[in-house]
C-alpha cells in the first residue's frame, strides 16, 4: 500500500542570532529572520520528515497543509506553492520512505562536495574582518559581504584581505547601490586593482539596465551575478547579456527548472537559500545535481545560535560533503525545538537611531534601515565615498533623543558632525 501523509504539524521557533555582531543584524532589521516555522510531516507508516520556513525572508510561506493529507509525499513534494517548510519536509519524508538521499529524487549527482560561502550582513570594517576570521576557523574559504555606502567598503575589504589566507575569496553584494555604470566602473576597477581576493560582484547596478550592465561587464574583470527571479534569462539574452551568472532563491521545482536552463546557457549560478541546518542540507542536495551550481552556496545557517540539527554540517577547505543517508541526511534536534519554541515570535527591540557620519563632516540620523535604502538610492548622498562610519545609538531616555527620533522617523535628519 502507498505510504500516505497522515499528519502535518506546525511549530513556531524563535532562534536568536549568535556572535558579537547580533546588534548589526538588529540595526539592519534582519532580526526577524530568527522566526522559523518548523514543519513536521508524518506518514501512515510512521516516517517523519522535517522542514523549515524563515518567515520573514523565504521565497514563500506555508499556506495550505490539508492538501497533502491522504496523498503520498511524491504526489505533492514538487509543488512550490506549498512553501519552503512543507515542501522540504515532504522531500525529507519521501527520501526516508524509499531509503535514498534527497538528491536521488532530484536527478543525477554531478558532485560529491559543494562549495559553501560564509555570509553576514553589513557592518563596520573591523567587525567584518572579525567575521572573516571566524569563517576561516569554521572551514570556509569564501565570504559574501554587503557593500553599503554608509560604511567604508575599501577599508572593509582591506582588513578582510589582511586577516585571511591567500586562498580566501570575497564576493561583494551591492544590492544595486552603485545605481548606474558611470558610478560603478571607477569604483569596481579601483577595488579590483587593490584587492585580488575580490572574485565576484553581485547586483552592482540595476538589473534591468541592459545598456549599463553590458558596458559595465566590458569594463571590469570580475564576473557579475544577478538574481534570476527579478530578471529572466530571456531578458538577459535579448539585452546582450546583463550578467555572467545567476543567483537562485526559490522552490525546489523552480530551482531545478532554472538551474537546468543555466546549464543549457553555460552560465554558472549559486543558490541563496537562507535558513538553519535543514535549509543548508537541502541546498547541498540541490547543488549536488545542478551542474551549473559552480559558485559557492549561501545559507547563513552558521549565524544562528543553534542550527536546529543534532550536528553541525562540517566545512572542509570551503566545501561540504553531500549527505548520503535517507532524506535530507541531517537529524533534526527536537530538544532544540522545545527550547526555542514560542506561541508567537517577539521581534521588538529597543528604540534606537542609526547615525551615519561622512568623512566630509556631515551627519545623517535615521530611525529605520529602510529609510537608508531610499535615501541613498534617490541620490541624496554619495554612494561611492570612502570613509563613512555608521553607529547604532540606543535610547538614553532623554528629551533630546526623543525629539531627534521623532524627527528622523518622518525624514532623515542631516546636520554637521
Amino acid at each position: 500500500m502507498p505510504d500516505k501523509v497522515k499528519n502535518v504539524e506546525r511549530f513556531t521557533a524563535q532562534v536568536p542570532f549568535g556572535g558579537a555582531q547580533r546588534r548589526d543584524i538588529e540595526r539592519a532589521g534582519l532580526h526577524k529572520w530568527s522566526e522559523l516555522e518548523i514543519i513536521r510531516v508524518e506518514t501512515e507508516s510512521g516516517i517523519v520528515g522535517w522542514g523549515e520556513t524563515v518567515q520573514h525572508y523565504a521565497w514563500g510561506q506555508v499556506d495550505d497543509t490539508d492538501s497533502v493529507i491522504g496523498k503520498t509525499t511524491f504526489e505533492t513534494m514538487w509543488d512550490d506553492r506549498l512553501g519552503p517548510g512543507l515542501q522540504m519536509a515532504l522531500f525529507d519524508a519521501a527520501g526516508k520512505v524509499v531509503g535514498v538521499p534527497v538528491y536521488r529524487l532530484l536527478g543525477d549527482k554531478c558532485r560529491d562536495c559543494c562549495a559553501m560561502s560564509y555570509w553576514h550582513h553589513d557592518m563596520a570594517p573591523q567587525q567584518y574582518a572579525d567575521e572573516a576570521r571566524t569563517a576561516v576557523g569554521l572551514g570556509y574559504l569564501c565570504m559574501k559581504i554587503k557593500m553599503r555606502p554608509w560604511f567604508d567598503v575599501r577599508e572593509t575589504i582591506r582588513l578582510i584581505s589582511e586577516g585571511t589566507p591567500d586562498e580566501f575569496r570575497v564576493d561583494g553584494d551591492w544590492n544595486e547601490f552603485l545605481n548606474d555604470a558611470g558610478t560603478a566602473v571607477p569604483v569596481l576597477r579601483e577595488l579590483e586593482s587593490l584587492f585580488p581576493k575580490i572574485k565576484m560582484w553581485e547586483d552592482p547596478i540595476r538589473r534591468d539596465d541592459g545598456a549599463g550592465n553590458r558596458h559595465l561587464r566590458s569594463q571590469v574583470d570580475r564576473p557579475i551575478a544577478h538574481h534570476y527571479q527579478f530578471l529572466q534569462k530571456r531578458d538577459s539574452l535579448e539585452l546582450g547579456g546583463v550578467c555572467d551568472g545567476w543567483i537562485l532563491n526559490m522552490g525546489v521545482e523552480e530551482c531545478m527548472r532554472q538551474g537546468n536552463t543555466c546549464r543549457e546557457l553555460k552560465m554558472p549560478l549559486f543558490l541563496q537559500l537562507v535558513g538553519s541546518g535543514l535549509t543548508a542540507a537541502l541546498s547541498l542536495h540541490l547543488s549536488a545535481v545542478l551542474r551549473a551550481a559552480q559558485w559557492p552556496t549561501i545559507t547563513a545557517h552558521e549565524l544562528y545560535e543553534h542550527n536546529m540539527c543534532t550536528e553541525r554540517i562540517p566545512i572542509v577547505g570551503g566545501y561540504a560533503r553531500v549527505p548520503e543517508t535517507p532524506g535530507l541526511g541531517v537529524e533534526f534536534d527536537e530538544a532544540a525545538l522545545e527550547k526555542y519554541r514560542v506561541e508567537e515570535a517577539d521581534h521588538t527591540i529597543p528604540r534606537h537611531l542609526i547615525r551615519v557620519t561622512r568623512p566630509g563632516g556631515a551627519r545623517i540620523d535615521f530611525a529605520r534601515t529602510e529609510q537608508m535604502w531610499d535615501f541613498y538610492t534617490a541620490g541624496n548622498q554619495p554612494v561611492d565615498e570612502w570613509g563613512c562610519h555608521t553607529e547604532l545609538l540606543d535610547d538614553d531616555g532623554s528629551a533630546d533623543f526623543a525629539k531627534l527620533h521623532a524627527q528622523a522617523s518622518v525624514s532623515p535628519v542631516m546636520a554637521p558632525a
